[in-house]
């Protein structure tokens, strides 16, 4: 049985930008008479907004994207990342690099603007040097995947990103891994979200593999930009969406989703076609 879910960080209010993946998954799980399951990723809590968590639910209740069980929080499930983390062992290392070290000897940038990690500390961590984070030994051979909207997608991740961190310097389980292990133990079945995210997928498919998951099928839909190209957000200056007066934003959504119009969300789910949805990963987007 299909298996959705929209997991929004709350840095912020709800806005154009993440009403749009909301949206796509919303219906995308709809339409396949699937479940539909709402995560609040406060793991990085120093990026937490206080409230932003529960203006997005009252935003989403008032739009009628109603979701399936309880809301989900990630600040509560350290215990589960940690025991998968512990199942990872004989694939991690421990790692002494500051960010400042990596940044004079990074072999280039990844594709999502990180720097591409040398392995300095992939053989042991160098003479004088403290453990500070954790990383996951990756492969030069590329992960494939076909995804729904943007077509198919290949990575070589040793090669385009080095290996990545799992357990953070500041002691905090990265989100590469405790997003493998939320979606996995909630059944998710289908990822929809957002573009700006497919470069970290076949991260994410290294990780399931690891930890014998079953891996989903992904959607990526186009990022919401500003005229200057900016990806929408509350730094960009995007708008928050009034929670008193959200349904305008609806229409505008579906279209910028190819959909057909609809008159409401029951039309809406009748019409949803995921072929029409724009193979780019940004689309600009005006007055929102």
């Amino acid at each position: 049985m299909y298996a959705g879910r929209f997991a929004p960080s709350p840095t912020g209010p709800l806005h154009f930008g993440s009403l749009v993946a909301a949206l796509a998954s919303w219906l995308d799980a709809r339409s396949a008479r699937g479940r539909w399951m709402l995560r609040i990723e406060d793991l990085d809590a120093p990026r937490t907004q206080p409230g932003a968590a529960d203006d997005i639910v009252r935003v989403l209740e008032r739009l009628g994207l109603t979701w399936d069980g309880p809301v989900v929080y990630q600040s509560v499930r350290a215990a589960r990342y940690e025991a998968a983390l512990l199942r990872l062992r004989a694939s991690t290392y421990w790692c002494g690099c500051t960010r400042r070290e990596i940044a004079d000897s990074a072999l280039g940038l990844a594709a999502d603007g990180a720097q591409i990690y040398p392995g300095t500390c992939r053989d042991g961590l160098p003479a004088g040097r403290a453990p500070r984070a954790v990383r996951i030994r990756t492969e030069s051979a590329p992960i494939a995947f076909d995804d729904r909207a943007q077509g198919p997608q290949r990575q070589s991740i040793e090669r385009e990103v080095g290996d990545f961190i799992l357990y953070r310097a500041d002691g905090q389980v990265a989100y590469q891994l405790a997003v493998v292990v939320d979606d996995a133990e909630q059944g998710i079945t289908d990822v929809v979200r957002g573009a700006d995210l497919i470069d970290s997928t076949a991260r994410q498919i290294h990780l399931q593999r690891l930890l014998g998951y079953p891996l989903p099928r992904y959607l990526h839909v186009p990022v919401a930009v500003n005229a200057s190209g900016e990806k929408l957000s509350k730094q960009s200056g995007a708008k928050a969406i009034d929670p008193a007066r959200p349904a305008g934003f609806l229409p505008r959504a579906l279209a910028f989703l190819g959909q057909r119009p609809a008159a409401d969300l029951d039309e809406a789910v009748a019409n949803w076609d995921a072929a029409r949805i724009p193979r780019t990963r940004i689309r600009a987007v005006e007055g929102v």
